[in-house]
């Protein structure tokens, strides 16, 4: 008795194809040509509509998305299939899900199942208990492989010898064992990655200067074999892969990533991408080979990174970005933890705020605290210089090298893809010369190659050419000693107009760790955590309300109001600007900005008599009443003998008018008219003749 009737041989036969992974699609070629081959089959069963489905080619059957049986359980729902050719089992499905909601479609819809042992009818009960006994073997197949593969992968890694790949800068040797790049213009351009990261701190301004300075990268090709290595101009990916990959630090790690189960429209999806910890790695080996850094260096280039993410870490300070504000990243909220934000104020002002937001969001509650950036930025600015003051000419030589080692970075790298241009151009030749000449079709191709060869050489020389002619010395014998000038004087290389606001940040969170700061009423209290571990406690004083860097100086506003009462307006500017007073914003004073200050403050105007009517003269007033000359008046005051007020250098003498007629001023007068010269000495005698 044969189960194929007719109503099966007036459906469709489907014949479903499928390879777990692309590598056995290209390699396992026999399994491919088995699998199609039972179309053949399926036409000597009595079918003449045979169709192929194999969109799952290279995809897993473990219970991922698989259009192509998606494909399947549609037209067999549809009445179309009258049987389903397979080679066996584990080919439909890898998983009990999978495999039993087929079984169930077909015994519906009455569709067969053949492979290579026999065919299958999913209505009958033994045939259905065979079929069900043939997919719990394959899932459990499956995963007999999978954990035989894992835990010996896993003894592999836990010896340091399992490699699926290996980074740019190594090769695989004996003994499973890698060791670095032979290729010198390879290691160079690996150790230049982090000599640039160690100065400028963040992948992207590493990014940024290697784009700048048109400097290629080694690129691992991705392919079956060895494959040759790119040179190509890098992404920031590239370099993030090569600075957070501990195998440049001379580790062996082993689960750096992790993997997890996750449900998508009831379908599983692996995710392979998750990063751990490095205290969660399943095997970390240091010292496994020779590395371009210390484990050290790796760590600390790592805790870089982490904070450099801005708002992507509670306690990450974020990257070093453009502003006026000198520490953003590094307050923390003494209420509630959290880190202080920057605000600006409007464009063109460059004034600053701290402000901790608080609850304000999830809790609809007030910010903690908030106070103005300037006057925090500048104390802490003159501690950092304290601090660094006494290693500044160590700094300046330190700059002098970094200045010297910008030009000749470059000039290496170009010095080496140089060498392997010149080395590529003679390979090329050598092959034009084996070749015979007679045999155009292969001559003139190679041909072709050499003379590219030779172009990109010349393009190289040429460029290593400019290099030399464009670039100035990188220090020149006066830049030396402005240089440690500089650093003998920090001060003045810290307020250089050519000092950019993140070479200072850069400075600052050398130094600074964190700050914890809260606010009173009149003061901000700050505690200074520094990198070595100590700490500090500051205590800076709170504007006042309506006080900002623009406001005048408080002596300046004293000095105005002692000398509205002695002259005018314009006069007072006059006065202001001979002893270098300058306004809040640094102008000189006018008779107007005099009179703003004046409103401002309640400051009456002066009054013409109304020093006469306090009893005051000026020293003019008193050379006059006195009649001797003004200067013999100033030399009684700078003797003591006669008792004047000046408010401010440039300022008119204040003297009072009962003063000038007492016994010593008027001898003293009296004798300067005569000119009779005094003595102060009270046993000295007049001879009158």
């Amino acid at each position: 008795m044969t189960k194929i009737t007719a109503e099966h041989l007036s459906r469709s036969a489907i014949v479903y194809v499928r390879q777990s992974t692309f590598y056995q699609v290209m390699n396992n070629l026999e399994s491919g040509r088995r699998q199609y081959g039972l179309v053949e089959r399926a036409r000597q069963l009595g079918w003449s509509d045979v169709q192929v489905i194999d969109e799952d080619l290279g995809r897993s059957g473990s219970g991922t998305a698989r259009a192509g049986f998606e494909k399947l359980l549609t037209t067999i729902c549809e009445r179309n299939v009258g049987a389903v050719l397979s080679l066996e089992a584990s080919r439909l499905a890898r998983n009990g899900r999978d495999w039993h909601t087929l079984l169930e479609f077909c015994g519906l819809v009455g569709t067969l199942i053949v492979d290579e042992d026999g065919i299958y009818d999913p209505r009958l009960p033994n045939d259905r208990l065979l079929l069900g006994m043939k997919g719990t073997m394959s899932e459990m197949e499956v995963s007999v492989f999978r954990q035989r593969s894992i835990e010996a992968i896993k003894q592999k890694a836990r010896r340091g010898e399992y490699f699926s790949t290996v980074g740019v800068g190594y090769v695989k040797c004996e003994g499973d064992r890698i060791d670095k790049d032979p290729d010198r213009r390879v290691r160079d351009a690996i150790s230049l990655i982090f000599r640039k990261f160690a100065e400028l701190q963040t992948v992207r301004q590493v990014l940024v200067w290697i784009r700048q300075e048109q400097i290629f990268l080694p690129i691992l090709q991705q392919g079956p074999g060895k494959q040759p290595i790119l040179w190509k101009a890098p992404v920031y990916h590239t370099l993030h892969h090569i600075l957070t990959n501990p195998v440049y630090a001379g580790a062996y790690a082993f689960g750096r990533r992790g993997t997890t189960v996750a449900l998508v429209e009831g379908r599983k999806r692996m995710i392979r991408s998750i990063r751990r910890a490095a205290d969660s790695w399943e095997v970390l080996i240091k010292d496994h080979h020779e590395g371009y850094i210390s484990w050290e260096e790796f760590v600390r280039n790592q805790e870089i990174i982490s904070d450099n993410a801005n708002g992507k870490s509670y306690l990450g300070r974020g990257s070093v970005r453009r502003g006026e504000a000198l520490l953003p990243g590094l307050f923390r909220c003494g209420r509630c933890g959290r880190k202080l934000t920057v605000h600006y104020g409007s464009r063109g002002t460059h004034t600053q705020r701290y402000a901790c937001r608080g609850a304000f969001s999830a809790l609809a509650e007030m910010s903690c605290i908030s106070f103005g950036g300037m006057r925090v930025d500048q104390v802490f600015g003159d501690e950092v210089l304290e601090r660094v003051q006494p290693l500044g000419i160590e700094a300046a030589l330190t700059a002098m090298k970094n200045l010297e080692r910008e030009h000749s970075e470059k000039r290496l790298q170009l010095e080496n893809a140089l060498e392997q241009a010149r080395f590529e151009a003679a390979r090329a030749h050598r092959q034009y010369d084996a070749s015979d000449p007679e045999n155009r079709l292969v001559t003139s191709e190679l041909e072709r190659r050499w003379n590219e060869r030779l172009v990109a050489v010349r393009a190289l020389e040429e460029e290593l050419v400019r290099l030399e002619t464009d670039q100035k010395p990188a220090l020149t014998s006066p830049d030396r000693d402005r240089l440690l000038l500089l650093g003998e004087d920090l001060a003045r290389a810290w307020n250089n107009p050519d000092v950019t606001n993140e070479t200072r940040k850069k400075i600052v969170r050398l130094l600074i760790k964190e700050i914890v700061v809260d606010v009173s009423d009149k003061t901000i209290d700050l505690i200074i955590h520094w990198q070595g571990g100590d700490h500090t406690r500051l205590t800076v004083k709170k504007n006042r309300a309506g006080q900002t860097r623009w406001s005048n100086d408080d002596n300046v506003i004293d000095l105005i109001e002692a000398l509205a009462r002695q002259m005018p307006d314009k006069s007072i500017a006059a006065v202001l600007n001979r002893s270098g007073k300058q306004t809040g914003r640094g102008n000189t004073w006018t008779r107007m900005r005099v009179c703003s200050v004046r409103t401002q403050k309640g400051i009456a105007l002066y009054q013409e008599g109304e020093r006469k009517a306090r009893g005051e003269v000026t020293l003019n007033e008193a050379a006059d009443i006195l009649a001797v000359s003004p200067s013999t008046v100033r030399r009684m005051i700078e003797i003591g003998l006669l008792p004047a007020q000046q408010l401010c250098k440039g300022a008119p003498w204040i003297i009072r008018e009962e003063a000038l007629h007492t016994d010593n001023v008027q001898c003293e007068a009296d004798c300067r008219r005569a000119r009779i010269p005094s003595s102060h000495d009270p046993r000295q005698r007049t001879l009158e003749l």
